[in-house]
């Protein structure tokens, strides 16, 4: 009998062991799994209302919600966004210029509401006259979607073809162009900060970032400049408390909310008490 029938192979005297330490991290592994996956969600879901079968479901990551508390219910009512889309197609229709002659018949329907040149007798509806193509077609597109509501405006925008709203749009952008630069008399400091600066404290930037002249803000961005201020600051509220909801990404929503009454109030004074420059006649 020769020696190495003898002697034990290389590392069979740490089988043993290894086996044993195999053994041993399974039974860790296994009793963990089994306490963090079962025992523990099981005793927490009992705690809270929730049923073991759920409870464990929601520890493994294969049903939502923390396995230690029922998953809470929401009654948010749904609020749609703004659905305007800028294809090709829409930006060449709004950018082609005077609308036909046919429009105008159609137009008298506004007119009511927004003057036949754009300039409302009423403060409680804005003037139409100085706002881009864009801008007022945005709005009758949100209005039509559900996006904004209005007991007015709704009714009449849903009875519009995309057709009549870009060439509604185009009429009336068409009537006295105001800079977006209002060149207004007396201004508060706080307000030209506002306006001009914007505030780093409340990370609100310049209402001219967007609204000023070749700012190039958003192709939707409205003219302020000589707009009614009880308007203005009635939709500064309104995008404040979320019943206005139709801006892109939360632009306003963001911005109103940060703002208080009193600069709400002095912006639309600002901006609704600049005039139209002599250059921005009717055409």
């Amino acid at each position: 009998m020769t020696v190495s029938e003898t002697e034990p192979r290389p590392g069979a005297l740490n089988r043993p062991w290894s086996v044993w330490a195999a053994v041993g991290i399974g039974a860790v592994l296994f009793f963990g799994a089994l306490l963090g996956f079962v025992v523990l969600p099981a005793v927490q879901g009992a705690e809270g209302g929730v049923s073991t079968w759920l409870a464990i479901c929601r520890a493994v990551g294969v049903a939502p919600g923390s396995p230690a508390h029922p998953q809470p219910g929401t009654f948010a009512k749904p609020q749609p966004v703004s659905l305007v889309a800028w294809t090709p197609k829409v930006i060449n229709a709004l950018e082609a210029g005077a609308p036909p002659k046919s429009v105008q018949t159609s137009a008298m329907i506004c007119a009511a509401c927004h003057g036949e040149n754009g300039i409302s007798p009423d403060p409680e509806w804005p003037n139409l006259a100085g706002q881009s193509a864009f801008a007022i077609y945005k709005e009758l597109n949100d209005f039509k979607s559900g996006a904004r509501s209005s007991a007015q405006m709704t009714p009449i925008a849903q009875g519009l073809t995309e057709e009549q709203m870009i060439e509604l749009a185009r009429y009336f952008s068409n009537f006295a162009r105001g800079t977006l630069d209002a060149q207004a008399g007396q201004i508060s400091s706080g307000t030209q900060n506002l306006v001009l600066s914007g505030n780093t404290a409340k990370r609100l930037p310049a209402c001219n970032a967007c609204h000023g002249n070749r700012a190039g803000g958003p192709v939707e961005t409205p003219t302020l400049t000589a707009q009614h201020r009880e308007y203005l600051e009635a939709q500064l509220q309104a995008f404040a408390s979320g019943t206005r909801h139709n801006d892109i990404y939360r632009r306003m929503r963001n911005v109103a909310h940060e703002l208080t009454p009193e600069e709400m109030k002095a912006l639309a004074e600002y901006y609704s008490s600049a005039k139209l420059p002599p250059q921005a006649a009717a055409r």
